[in-house]
């Protein structure tokens, strides 16, 4: 009902600021609620390693999967032509229901992509023609419109990059690129939302500013996330299967004969290494920060606290079980949610700091 309310505020001749504002909140929040859901579904997509299984993108037909037969063996033709298919599909044996398993997980990692377009781009051009933008977020909320186009685009090239030559996978690169941009744009979403919640209480409150500990923070959990995309990647998970040693060493034997820049963007023994470590340095900035704001704003104290300590049990419990592909899935879901909870606490600390010098 409360929801309903705020919604339907907005079909006023003169809408409620403070309605205005929850509604345009929420509906932030629903739309990073399907980022969320898409960055899921995306690990499952390369967890099945499924991602190459489409080959085109076709922005309407390729909502609809292939329904004859005849139009699904087509599909897997288009499949068997690829160095995947060729160099390793093939070599155990595929069968067209095999090929079926794969292609729905990157069409369904499609379709939710179309969805959280749609669910975007749809409200806020009607609440912007409504007029029910405060001042100062429109470009704002453009720049998020504009990212969430870029990560598709970045999820294209992505693909593309497995279809050439002898690649059996796509670029670690780029799909570190791709799922960077989604959390970026996750981050941006929980911002913006927080931002307009606050502006429901405080008509005249200003955006929160971004902290020096914020930016650190931020910064710390960048690393742990990019190198945790490029042990994706690379399949670097399978490099060792015990904790906290490393096939029954401290630290693994690494290869450096080409290059210390090579290895540590390519060697999948030192990059699961530096994922497993540098994840307690992510941890030590993550308690600061959940400490920092536990008086101002204490359910984002717990939320941070909550996300990233399931994150590394659920990091853990990935080594240990060989990659099961719902463990690993569920890593990656918690860390989507540890992005999220950790934008919450970092806004914040803005607020805090706004306040105390004196702001709104």
């Amino acid at each position: 009902m409360t929801t309903f309310a705020s919604v339907s505020n907005l079909f006023a001749a003169q809408p409620n600021p403070r309605a205005r504002s929850l509604a345009l909140a929420r509906w932030l929040e629903l739309v990073a609620g399907l980022v969320v859901l898409i960055v899921l579904v995306g690990g499952i997509t390369r967890l099945t390693e499924s991602g190459l299984s489409i080959t085109e993108w076709n922005v309407i037909t390729g909502i609809l999967p292939p329904l004859t037969e005849a139009a699904w063996q087509a599909e897997f033709a288009k499949y068997q032509a690829t160095p995947e298919y060729r160099l390793e599909a093939a070599i155990g044996g595929m069968t067209l229901a095999d090929f079926q398993f794969i292609y729905f997980w990157e069409w369904v990692h499609r379709l939710i992509a179309r969805v959280v377009g749609l669910v975007y781009a749809v409200p806020l051009a009607w609440f912007w023609w409504r007029g029910a933008i405060p001042q100062g977020y429109k470009a704002r909320l453009l720049g998020l419109l504009a990212l969430g186009g870029l990560q598709g685009l970045f999820g294209w090239l992505m693909v593309q990059s497995g279809l050439v030559g002898d690649m059996t996978d796509v670029s670690h690169f780029r799909l570190s690129l791709h799922l960077l941009t989604a959390l970026a744009l996750l981050a941006g979403l929980v911002w913006t939302a927080r931002d307009m919640r606050r502006l429901a209480r405080v008509p005249d409150a200003r955006p929160a500013p971004l902290t020096r500990a914020s930016v650190v923070v931020a910064g710390v959990l960048f690393i742990q996330l990019l190198l945790g995309a490029w042990v994706a990647g690379l399949n670097a998970g399978h490099a060792a299967y015990d904790w906290p040693l490393m096939n029954g060493r401290l630290v693994p034997d690494v290869d450096w004969s080409r290059g210390i820049v090579w290895t540590i963007t390519h060697d999948p023994f030192l990059l699961q290494f530096l994922h497993r470590w540098w994840a307690w340095i992510a941890v030590a900035a993550l308690v600061w920060l959940a400490r920092r704001v536990r008086k101002t704003d204490r359910f984002a104290s717990i939320a941070v606290h909550s996300a990233f300590g399931t994150m590394v049990l659920l990091g853990i419990a990935t080594v240990m079980s060989e990659v099961s592909l719902w463990i690993a899935a569920a890593h990656q879901l918690v860390g989507a949610l540890t992005v999220a909870a950790t934008v919450w606490a970092m806004h914040s600390d803005g607020v805090a700091r706004q306040t105390k010098g004196g702001g709104v």
